[in-house]
This record gives C-alpha cells, sequence and structure tokens, in this order.
C-alpha cells in the first residue's frame, strides 16, 4: 500500500479531492444565468466577493468595518510556500522566530515571546490566524493577547496567514478570533492573506484576497490606489470565475448554510482520523507520547519524526512523507490507517533498536581499546 502523507489538500473518507456540492450548485446557478458576462474585473476584483470575504474574516458586527477602515482586494489563493522567496526578491530581510518546540511537540512560547521582543520596530510579523501550516499548534486567546501586547508596544505590523479558516475548530467566526482581537478590540493596523482553497475546495481557481485594516478611514483610499498600481503592473486584473463561485456561496443563504455545515464535517472527519491514529499508535505500544496527535489542530500534524525515520518510512514502507515529518490528516483514511500506524510503529521500534546496538558496539569497543 502507498500513501502520499504530504499533500497538501484536504482528501474525503475515500481519499479523493473533496469536490463539495454548494461549489457545483454555485456553478449551476451561474451556468443560467444569462446576464453575466466575462467582461475584465476592475484592478481590485469582483466587487461583491471581496465585500462578503471581508465579512467572513471581521465579521458582521466589527467595528473596523462600520467605521470604514478596512477593505480588500481580490487576489491568489495558496501562495504560502512563496511567501519567503517573494519577501526576500522583494529586497526584505527576512528573520525567523521560534515556534515549534520539538521536546513538548508544542509551541516554544517563551522562545516566540523573546524573537518577538527582539524584532526591530516597524518590522512586519506573519501570523497564522489559525490552524497553523505545519505544527497544527495554535496559540490558546491568552497567548494571543500576549503576542498582541508585543506587537502594540514595538510598534510591529502583523500580517495574518488565513487558508484554514474552519478547520481548527469547524467553527468559521472562532477561527478568525485572533484577526478580530487585533483589528477591532485593540484597533491594530494588519493585513489579513485569505484564501478559499481548503475550505471551499476551489485549489485550481487561485482565489484569495489581501484584506486590509486600518486606524482611519482615509487610509483606505491611499491603500486602494497603491495597491491598485502593483495590480496593474503585475497581472492588470484578476480572474472572475473563482470569484464568482466564492461569492455566490457567501452571498446566498441557502448555499452559504449548507458550506456551513460542510466546514463542520471536514473538521469532523479530522478530528476522528486523529483520534483513530492516536488509539492505533497506543493499541501498538509505540514508543514515545502521540498525544500531540489529537491536541494539534487543522489539517497537518507535526508528527515529530525524526529525517531518517521519515525516509525509512518512504522507501521501506512507502508511506510519503516530507523530512520534517508533517503530516496531512486528511491523506490517512479508515483503509490506510492501521498501515500507516504500524509503519510508524516499525520504523521506530526498529531504529531505535538499531541504535541502541550501535551504541553497545561503540562501548564494547571502547572497553577493548582500554
Amino acid at each position: 500500500m502507498k500513501v502520499n502523507l504530504g499533500i497538501g489538500t484536504y482528501r474525503d473518507e475515500n481519499g479523493n479531492l473533496d469536490s463539495l456540492m454548494v461549489v457545483r450548485r454555485a456553478e449551476y446557478m451561474l451556468a443560467k444565468n444569462l446576464i453575466q458576462t466575462k467582461v475584465y474585473l476592475n484592478h481590485t476584483g469582483l466587487e461583491a466577493y471581496c465585500e462578503s470575504g471581508l465579512t467572513l474574516v471581521l465579521g458582521v458586527d466589527s467595528v473596523c468595518r462600520k467605521e470604514d477602515r478596512a477593505c480588500s482586494v481580490q487576489g491568489l489563493g495558496g501562495t504560502g510556500t512563496n511567501h519567503e522567496t517573494m519577501l526576500k526578491e522583494a529586497g526584505f530581510e527576512v528573520r525567523e522566530y521560534r515556534y515549534w518546540n520539538k521536546k513538548t511537540f508544542n509551541i516554544d512560547f517563551v522562545g516566540l515571546l523573546e524573537d518577538l521582543e527582539d524584532a526591530p520596530a516597524k518590522s512586519v510579523i506573519l501570523l497564522h490566524g489559525c490552524a497553523h501550516n505545519p505544527t497544527g499548534c495554535d496559540p490558546t486567546k491568552e497567548q494571543w493577547q500576549q503576542i498582541a501586547e508585543i506587537i502594540q508596544r514595538k510598534h510591529l505590523f502583523p500580517f495574518f496567514d488565513l487558508a484554514y479558516q474552519g478547520f481548527a475548530s469547524g467553527d468559521l467566526d472562532e477561527d478568525a478570533w485572533s484577526i478580530r482581537y487585533f483589528a477591532d478590540t485593540l484597533n491594530l493596523e494588519l493585513f489579513v492573506a485569505q484564501s478559499f482553497s481548503k475550505n471551499l475546495g476551489v485549489y485550481s481557481d487561485r482565489i484569495g484576497q489581501l484584506i486590509a485594516c486600518f486606524h482611519f478611514p482615509e487610509t483606505v483610499p491611499i491603500f486602494l490606489s497603491q495597491i491598485t498600481l502593483v495590480v496593474s503592473r503585475n497581472y492588470l486584473t484578476p480572474p472572475q470565475h473563482g470569484a464568482e463561485i466564492v461569492s455566490t456561496v457567501l452571498n446566498t443563504e441557502e448555499l452559504y448554510q449548507e458550506w456551513i455545515l460542510d466546514v463542520r464535517r471536514m473538521y469532523n472527519r479530522i478530528q476522528t482520523i486523529r483520534q483513530k491514529l492516536y488509539t492505533r499508535l497506543n493499541e501498538l505500544g509505540t514508543p514515545g507520547t502521540w498525544t500531540h496527535i489529537i491536541t494539534q489542530t487543522g489539517m497537518f500534524a507535526f508528527t515529530g519524526l525524526n529525517p531518517q525515520q521519515c525516509r525509512t518510512l518512504v522507501h521501506e514502507h512507502h508511506c510519503y512523507i516530507p523530512s520534517n515529518g508533517r503530516v496531512n490528516m486528511c491523506a490517512i483514511t479508515k483503509e490506510n490507517v492501521d498501515h500507516v500506524a504500524e509503519s510508524v510503529h516499525q520504523v521506530i521500534v526498529t531504529l531505535h533498536r538499531l541504535s541502541r546496538h550501535s551504541s553497545e558496539l561503540s562501548a564494547i569497543e571502547m572497553q577493548n581499546c582500554q
């Protein structure tokens, strides 16, 4: 059996790409609309899409929105892999802050705060709004408040990556809490890179947007004038079809309610498979602690497997996993969960036995030399 654990897309219980019926319904509605044309969109994108996406992130009661201090521009979805390269090519100095504690399989929160304290004033801080990729570890609300305090005091600029809204808790509003806290409660200026690739399954439509929140409404038209220049020099105008799909889902009450249920269903599947993998590893008596499998959130689990263990999984068990040990939980199904768990178990036990044997041989050699 071969299992691709490194794939970056949501999969259903049969291992197939989940094409949501709500998207099909939206496309059917669009196909029946004889008034719709294929005319070029404005530089900033489809207005109905931008407005509905903005509401989804900030909420219907957002103070920032009511005071006209927020805006959004249609952009591409699924660009996270390129963030560091793009920033470097644009001339930015890129630094990393500590996030993952490989001993506790959780956030290195002390290290994170220390690195934020050391960041130069007015630095841009890239944060994941929820369902952190690759670790699956999100700050608690209390930790978000501590992060926000440093950002506010140090005059840092938060830039949220929101690619998995709904996948951390199953609730679209709950998963936007950190952004709403920064924007409305603290009135912080910020950017949000939003994507619908995962939670609507519209990967190839490449649909996302850039959301901006400011202190004053007068800043909005200034920002839009500048971002329009950037767009016109790069791709001139964004594609329409994906934006129409998302806009139709978000602005049609029946479809929106169906999508809410879809998001909850996808979240529940992820949680169920986490529990099954955790249970099976414990049944096998796999060395180590595996609680982090069920405490992490979102599509991904940071297993704690080292590069050698990952290579062995690939070459000897056909469980294809990146060397950092990140697993896409959606790639695991009821059909392959036993194979994955047993493969992990065998790799850990075998390599541990070989390592111990090697240490014993080294000790014997040292004694002989003496």
